[in-house]
């Protein structure tokens, strides 16, 4: 009776699967994963930009700001007043100071939206501000 006890529990021992070393894998999968991936920044609103020939793509753009075609101002997928603008750009300036500030405004926006989003950005003391276009 006792070797047939012994002799089950040895089957059934390796009968099972370990499931550790997969887990390890896949933990170190995930976590690779996360850190190679590249977040895409959004200002919160879709608009209509106008077209440019010589628009080109920006590299660091780390603040994106959206004004809309009735003049919202839009930053991190929140409307943002104006009297806000100056202290939102530092804030998320701070978390990347290389970064530019990327002012995506709608072909209907008025000029008075984007230059005090303009003027916000240089009072927060970002030297690299560009404005969005699509290319032709």
């Amino acid at each position: 009776m006792r070797r047939s006890m012994y002799h089950s529990a040895a089957e059934e021992e390796e009968s099972e699967i370990n499931l550790t070393p997969m887990l390890d894998v896949v933990f170190i999968m995930l976590i690779f994963f996360i850190v190679t991936a590249t977040f895409i920044k959004e200002a919160g609103i879709d608009v209509n930009r106008p077209e440019a020939e010589l628009a080109r793509p920006q590299e660091k753009a780390s603040v994106l700001i959206a004004v809309s075609s009735n003049n919202e101002i839009w930053i991190d997928r929140k409307k943002t007043p104006p009297q806000a603008v100056r202290t939102t750009i530092e804030r998320l300036m701070a978390e990347n100071p290389e970064g530019e500030v990327v002012i995506q405004a709608d072909r209907e926006s008025y000029a008075e939206a984007v230059l005090t989003v303009m003027e916000a950005a240089r009072l927060a003391g970002v030297q690299n501000i560009a404005l969005s276009a699509k290319q032709d």
